[in-house]
Parts: structure tokens; sequence; C-alpha cells
């Protein structure tokens, strides 16, 4: 995907043509997709999100064909990643919450099934905290994890959405892994 074409497209959208909006998306669905597909494969076992939805979910909270004024590439997958982040991180809330009752009124437990919160939602919550953590004290380098983890994006598209040098992308990454892996640690 030609990144003049996505940038030629969020410079009409910006400046409010409204047809830009809809030409983006068949632009940029195709990655998308891959990026959700790769999120996806770490899901748990049985997960009915499937990766169109996901893209589909991102993309109306992303503003759908109302977009908003994206500065350029960077800040729309920047602003993708971190809504799919949030509707993985939703989805596991709600998981836990369900096993530990959601609110329901008791009832027989002949009754009921017990959803089951796998060890992925966990650990992708536990990441999410610590991300917030992080993003505090290292915006940027807390965007790269958000399309690294979040996004799956290799270390070259990473960097080049977040405008930098792929050996700084993997620097950042290696502090930003082990940073995470000190609070992950600290609050199990």
């Amino acid at each position: 995907m030609p990144v003049s074409d996505v940038t030629r497209i969020l410079d009409r959208v910006q400046s409010g043509e409204a047809q830009g909006a809809a030409e983006l998306l068949p632009l940029v669905y195709d990655e998308l997709r891959k990026l959700a597909a790769h999120k996806m494969v770490q899901e748990a076992p049985g997960q009915t999100l499937q990766p169109t939805a996901l893209v589909h979910e991102a993309w109306l909270r992303l503003g759908a064909d109302a977009q908003p004024a994206w500065q350029n590439r960077a800040h729309f997958f920047a602003a993708a990643a971190e809504a799919m982040r949030r509707i993985l991180v939703e989805r596991a809330r709600r998981r836990r919450a369900l096993k530990r009752g959601g609110g329901m009124e008791a009832v027989s437990l002949e009754a009921i099934e017990i959803p089951v919160v796998a060890p992925e939602d966990e650990r992708l919550l536990a990441v999410d905290e610590a991300l917030e953590k992080f993003a505090v004290i290292q915006p940027r380098k807390a965007e790269l994890v958000k399309l690294r983890f979040f996004m799956g994006m290799t270390f070259e598209e990473a960097a080049a959405v977040l405008g930098i040098a792929v050996p700084t992308a993997k620097e950042w990454w290696a502090y930003a892994r082990a940073w995470l892996a000190v609070q992950i640690t600290q609050s199990a």
C-alpha cells in the first residue's frame, strides 16, 4: 500500500472532503485486517471475535465515515492500534467480570455455565495495566508497544508509522519489554 495514497486521502479528510473517508477504508482495510488477524492468533482458543469484526469495530470507533482530522499515516495507525487494544481489553474485562458473577442474581449451580477466563485474558489485562503506567512516562515508547504487541507490526512497519529508525525501534522495544516485565512481575 503506497504511503503517499494514504497520506493524500488523510489530507483530503482533514480538509473536510466527505469522499475522502469513504476512500480511506478500502485503502487501509487489508493492512488493518492483516494486523487484526495477527493479534487474534494470540487470543484464547474458541475466541468469538474474528479479525474482520475487530477491524470493523475499530473503524467505527475511529469515526467510520466521519473520520477526524488525522495528522498523517502514523497518527491514523496509532489510533487504530489504540482502538483495537481497547476492544480486546474491554472483551477480556467483560469475560473476567462474567467469571466473577457480573452483577447477575444467584441461580442454581446446575443451571449455569461458568465462563472460563483464559490465561491470555489475564496476560492481556496485566500488559494493558502496565502499559497505561508506561504511557505516562514514555508515551512514544508506549506507542511502539501498542503497534507491536496489539497490532502485530514488524519493527520496520512500526518504525515507519512512528517516523523513527528501525534500530531506534529495536532499542525502544528492548527497554519497553524490560520495564513492562518488571511492572507485571511486581503486580502479580
